[in-house]
């Protein structure tokens, strides 16, 4: 008889748990917008007819940024990021010694579908008509270990001027930088684990929202249609593209853009001990309900 041992890593989250994670009305941020037209016709002519345009946010993706490719805190989703030839080992690079004030840390990161949208949708149905939102539960949109060559050795994107010029993109807060967006990789400097995480968390959200990048990867982009608008690429720093929602190893029920906190913060109630991180992306859409065959168009209140 033989035995096979499952290990999961130290704070391990299951979707269940990311599934009610949804249930964050902080998150949600419902809010009416605007008005939406629409001509209704019949036999005996045509009306125009009103509906409320509302916009909210939905969580989109679930981001892990972890130390060892399988390691992802989402047990049920550990297998999708699993070691492949090229792309095994994580971590610390190198060690820091006590003269040394920088710190190289690898993460590997996975993208994948939030399970719970529709929980936050219908939390926002509550207070009107609800967005749907444009990512497919548990769909694997990014996997570092899949995009070893951009992922592992920043190419092309190590060329990049975002990723030359200092101060371009750049996730922090004066006094407080935690790491460039580009390149859009794995490694960086940074002496706190959390922070590093966070970047690269950042860095995959850029990345997935957006089409056409040098990655192996499935774009979480989507077209406007008649009273439904999706959000576009988010951009770090700004809350009108997007917000996240830590998971793993602290779960709350809040959302922020990075950096979350002020310049003195210490964020060591958010460290992992095995340094494996999860957040929620979420973003926000608008909509309207449909209240006739043609759209004539909107006016935003703002």
């Amino acid at each position: 008889m033989s035995f096979c041992l499952v290990t999961t890593p130290t704070f391990a989250i299951t979707t269940a748990t990311i599934t009610q994670s949804a249930m964050a009305p902080d998150c949600v941020e419902y809010k009416v917008v605007g008005v939406c037209y629409w001509l209704f016709c019949t036999w005996w002519g045509c009306t125009v007819r009103t509906s409320v345009k509302v916009r909210h946010y939905v969580p989109d993706l679930v981001v892990s940024a972890y130390n060892n490719p399988g390691d992802n805190p989402w047990s049920e989703m550990s297998f999708v990021g699993a070691p492949l030839p090229g792309a095994e080992g994580g971590g610390d690079t190198h060690g820091r010694h006590a003269n040394e004030h920088s710190k190289v840390r690898f993460k590997s990161a996975d993208a994948i579908g939030h399970p719970g949208g529709y929980i936050a949708s219908n939390l926002a149905s509550q207070s009107g008509y609800a967005c749907a939102t444009s990512a497919t539960p548990v769909y694997p949109y990014f996997v570092s270990t899949l995009d070893t060559l951009a992922w592992r050795w920043g190419v092309p994107e190590s060329a990049y001027p975002e990723a030359l010029i200092p101060g371009r993109r750049e996730v922090g807060q004066t006094g407080d930088m935690w790491g460039s967006v580009y390149p859009r990789a794995g490694a960086l400097i940074q002496t706190h684990d959390y922070k590093a995480a966070a970047v690269v968390a950042q860095r995959v959200g850029d990345l997935v929202t957006r089409s056409g990048q040098m990655h192996v990867y499935t774009p979480l982009t989507a077209s406007s249609r008649d009273g439904y608008w999706p959000p576009g690429p988010i951009t770090e720093g700004d809350k009108k593209t997007h917000k996240w929602q830590q998971l793993s190893p602290k779960l709350e029920y809040t959302c922020a853009i990075f950096p979350n906190g002020g310049a003195s913060e210490t964020y060591s109630d958010r460290l992992s001990e095995n340094g494996g991180y999860v957040w929620s992306l979420w973003r926000p859409y608008s909509c309207c309900q449909r209240r006739g065959q043609t759209f004539l168009g909107y006016t935003d209140f703002m």
